[in-house]
């Protein structure tokens, strides 16, 4: 005979029931954190389009793209790629470039796609050579590419108005500016307009482009010609529009570099780059290091800065987008002055990428060679050693001199550059 049932027996089958369940409870995964949203920008700086390097584009059977090949991979591999095109475009209502009154050839623009990029500052100093109706072409073309033109507009509504690019599913606000003009034709509201730097509405413009986007991009074309210092203005301009709202600030105008900085506002880190130089010019084309002081051939020197923002999107589902990477490029525009006008060939090419290469080739001309050389291919050899040398210490001298005025910690030498480094 079985002993009867304790009266508490079926608590404690409850109380393990109940054990069960709140374990069963705790083991239960908590939902993963949403993940991260990665953007990259890619930047240049001016798009110049001197009578050489038109002539240059001529020459190849892909025309422009080819000057700048080796940015293409660059420019493609980015959500969004930024240039100053220094030129209008307006074949059709503008007369021939001249010296300092600029004009592009109508294949530009879509050059320009076709490469990668995806925002242009049509706001600087030659903005109007081509009068108000090369405003208006230039725009024309542009858009018929579907590329972003920022700072100009066929009247002066469009020229300020905030535009918006999605990629990634961030929302990324671009405005574009000059503080210089070399013919000022804003007459009328109604008629083609480039935005000038008027810092209050510009602060009030940041303001409110930070409030639709979660990225505010500015251009500003400003600063003293072929100074590598901004000034006083320029920097507190920089602080101001920080504070504003602004995460990234891309300079250009001096045709040479100036240093980029961090500044802390808000919580935030922005970049400010003061000067990103020239992209590609006839500027400086004289210049052959074993013959001129370094400082010679600074309007040949470039950056493509390269940014990557990170960030998660909150319970509310608003988006919160930082500054996770800077690296800056050395780039340098290849020359060959001097060469009969035919033959003429500008180019602009990767420094870290040129020299690996230069101490490649270098190392199998040095090599073991198989036997004896007959005396012509020697000195054939010996002649080719000697010119790799001398252009791979030009293409060291480029790469110090940019590390130089750019700062250290932003240039790419095989270290990433760090976004902790130039706080202010």
């Amino acid at each position: 005979m079985r002993p009867p049932i304790p009266a508490w027996a079926p608590l404690l089958g409850l109380a393990s029931a109940l054990s069960v369940g709140f374990l069963g409870c705790r083991a239960k995964p908590k939902p993963a954190p949403p993940a991260p949203v990665s953007l990259s920008l890619v930047a240049v700086g001016d798009i110049m389009m001197h009578q050489d390097v038109k002539a240059s584009a001529t020459r190849e059977a892909e025309g422009f793209p080819s000057l700048w090949a080796d940015l293409v991979p660059l420019f493609q591999g980015a959500d969004l790629a930024f240039g100053n095109l220094e030129t209008p475009v307006a074949p059709a209502t503008g007369r021939p470039g001249v010296p300092f009154q600029f004009n592009a050839p109508e294949s530009l623009p879509g050059a320009l796609r076709a490469s990668g990029f995806t925002v242009l500052s049509t706001a600087n100093n030659h903005a109007f050579d081509q009068g108000a109706k090369g405003v208006r072409e230039t725009l024309d073309r542009l858009r018929a590419e579907h590329l972003v033109a920022i700072g100009s507009g066929f009247d002066q509504a469009q020229a300020e108005a905030l535009h918006i690019v999605e990629r990634q599913g961030v929302r990324v606000a671009f405005l574009g500016f000059t503080d210089i003009f070399n013919l000022d034709l804003n007459r009328r509201a109604t008629e083609p307009w480039v935005r000038p730097l008027d810092l209050e509405p510009a602060l009030q413009a940041v303001r409110e482009a930070r409030a639709k986007a979660d990225l505010v991009v500015v251009s500003i074309h400003w600063g003293n010609e072929y100074q590598h210092l901004p000034t006083k203005r320029q920097k507190d301009i920089a602080r101001a529009m920080a504070e504003a709202g602004c995460d990234v600030l891309l300079g250009h105008h001096p045709h040479v570099l100036q240093p980029m900085e961090l500044i802390e506002a808000g919580g935030r880190k922005v970049l400010v780059a003061y000067s990103l130089g020239n992209f590609i010019s006839n500027q400086d084309r004289m210049y052959r290091a074993d013959l001129f002081p370094v400082a010679g051939g600074d309007s040949r020197d470039g950056a493509a800065l390269k940014v990557r923002f990170e960030g998660r999107r909150e319970a509310g589902g608003r988006l919160n987008m930082g500054l996770a990477q800077v690296e800056t490029e050395p780039l340098w525009t290849e020359n060959n002055w001097g060469a009969p006008q035919g033959q003429r060939s500008i180019r602009v090419i990767r420094v870290a990428a040129a020299e690996a290469r230069v101490r490649a080739e270098l190392d199998w001309l040095a090599g073991p060679v198989p036997g004896a050389l007959p005396p012509s291919q020697d000195l054939g050899r010996k002649k080719a050693i000697m010119e790799k040398q001398e252009y791979l210490r030009t293409l060291i001298l480029r790469r110090q001199r940019v590390a130089s005025i750019l700062g250290e910690a932003f240039v790419f030498q095989g270290i990433q550059g760090s976004i902790g480094a130039h706080s202010h």
